[in-house]
């Protein structure tokens, strides 16, 4: 079995004020960083470019705003010709729990061909909006892959095995946006890759800020969910005959 070689990709977009936090615990795991700044505004763009410390942490820019999805996949393709085969992908704004990290690493390493999930834990700081929007999607991504069992399908901390990423980014445009983690999610699994879950405690600060644009993303969800359930029946065979592999680690 190849040991997995791991980093972190930290896509970012005017999230700066905790990110040097979130960049120490990557490090203090012994992951090097990849920045992906999701073309930030002036003052978030200096403060993020003023982490770069190659080659332990490397920011790259997004001369304008391109969204999550294209930001994170950016940075897999940083870490891919680096020479990584793991990437562990975190979001910015510090509402992850990041004590869990070596959790999820000693499960991307005994489970080297998995996707391994944050499953969130969320508090009594959760907006109702928000955790119902999340059960919504979740309800149609068991209907997608014909399991009531995946995680969280929008949680921004997971460790991806890039190789099977690199394959099916080759052959399918995945959500650019806050599409983007339900979708790949689901290709993943529709591509045989298994599913590990880790729960994590997820807080929403009184001082952060979402990108999430409401309608606009809520739209493109529709939308992502329309186009899975259309692809449903290539796939419906063969998730019947070998039922999608979650299990916690």
């Amino acid at each position: 079995m190849t040991v997995p070689r791991l980093c972190a990709v930290v896509p970012t977009h005017d999230h700066w004020q905790v990110l040097g936090k979130v960049v120490e615990c990557l490090l203090e795991a012994g992951l090097p960083v990849f920045i992906v700044d999701d073309g930030s505004g002036d003052a978030a763009r200096v403060a993020i470019a003023a982490l770069a410390a190659p080659p332990r942490v490397v920011v790259a820019r997004h001369a304008g705003n391109q969204g999550k999805g294209a930001a994170v996949l950016t940075g897999f393709t940083l870490a891919g010709a680096a020479g990584f085969t793991h990437a562990v992908q975190v979001d910015a704004d510090g509402q992850h729990d990041l004590s869990v990290l070596p959790r999820l690493l000693v499960a991307a390493r005994s489970h080297p061909d998995a996707l391994v999930c944050g499953d969130p834990i969320f508090d009594a700081s959760a907006p109702a909006a928000r955790r119902i929007g999340r059960q919504i999607t979740r309800f149609w991504a068991a209907i997608e892959t014909l399991c009531r069992r995946l995680p969280d399908t929008m949680c921004g901390l997971r460790v991806y095995p890039l190789g099977p990423v690199g394959r099916l980014a080759s052959r399918k445009r995945l959500g650019r946006r806050m599409d983007f983690d339900t979708d790949i999610l689901v290709r993943l699994v529709w591509a045989g890759v298994p599913i590990a879950r880790v729960p994590v405690a997820v807080r929403y600060r009184a001082d952060n800020f979402s990108n999430f644009a409401l309608f606009a993303d809520n739209w493109r969800i529709s939308r992502m969910h329309a186009r899975l359930v259309m692809a449903l029946p290539l796939h419906a065979a063969r998730l019947l005959r070998h039922r999608p592999v979650v299990f916690d680690a």
